[in-house]
């Protein structure tokens, strides 16, 4: 069996990752093939964490350009996260897999509040994290959030997925000579202004020095490969 090379992890999921090949919305597909891949990697020893986002449900700045107040908007968007975390908790379930719900916002009838201690145990017990709710407070991405958690976890990396397979000079989709980037200095990303995540979670992330691998999720046995160290995707490192 492979070896790991990343042993705590924290995986950002985005919420178009939730609808598959579908603009919005839950595919079901989808989602149990990103559980079946997380059981895989955690039977290997891989302790996960998870934070994943709620586009596919609803963005809070299209409800806020819609006329929204922007708190309010911020507050649906974190809704959108609870019910793509629940979609991925049951998946997670059925595969025998034990799972833990912690959201940033109280709602006690569906998951645990946050509390790092509890977290941080349940990683040692063998359970799988999905953090859902953001960072409970408006203004704030699901990317700040997951830096925020995966410094508050003690994770050794942010594993970014996309639908891409790392970061490019340009968007690959629309520009035929984008040029992948193998490897990118934090300061670089922020200087430049390179569309990872934002500014915060890539702050958050320098300071604290844990790195970001930018992959494609879409690519069976990914999660894997980058946990045993196979060079796929990007990696944001250094200063």
């Amino acid at each position: 069996m492979p070896q790991l090379k990343y042993k705590r992890v924290l995986l950002k999921l985005t919420g178009e990752s939730m609808a598959g090949d579908k603009r919005e919305g839950l595919n079901y597909d989808a989602v149990r093939n990103i559980a079946r891949e997380i059981m895989e990697v955690r039977e290997m020893g891989a302790e996960i964490a998870i934070t994943i986002g709620g586009g596919n449900i609803i963005r809070g700045l299209a409800a806020a350009d819609a006329g929204v107040d922007r708190v309010t908007a911020d507050y649906m968007g974190m809704l959108g996260t609870v019910i793509n975390g629940l979609a991925l908790q049951s998946a997670l379930e059925q595969m025998k897999v034990p799972t833990r719900m912690l959201t940033a916002i109280s709602m006690s009838q569906v998951a645990e509040s946050f509390v790092r201690r509890r977290a941080v145990r349940h990683l040692e017990k063998g359970r799988v994290l999905i953090f859902a709710g953001g960072t409970g407070n408006p203004y704030f991405t699901t990317d700040t959030a997951a830096s925020l958690r995966a410094m508050e976890i003690g994770a050794e990396v942010l594993l970014k997925a996309t639908k891409v397979d790392g970061i490019y000079t340009s968007d690959p989709m629309k520009d035929k000579t984008a040029r992948k980037y193998s490897e990118l200095r934090f300061i670089d990303v922020l200087k430049n202004g390179i569309n990872v995540m934002d500014a915060t979670a890539i702050s958050l992330c320098m300071d604290n020095m844990v790195p970001i691998i930018v992959f494609n999720l879409f690519v069976e046995g990914n999660i894997k490969r980058v946990l045993c160290g196979e060079e796929i995707g990007t990696i944001v490192r250094g200063v």
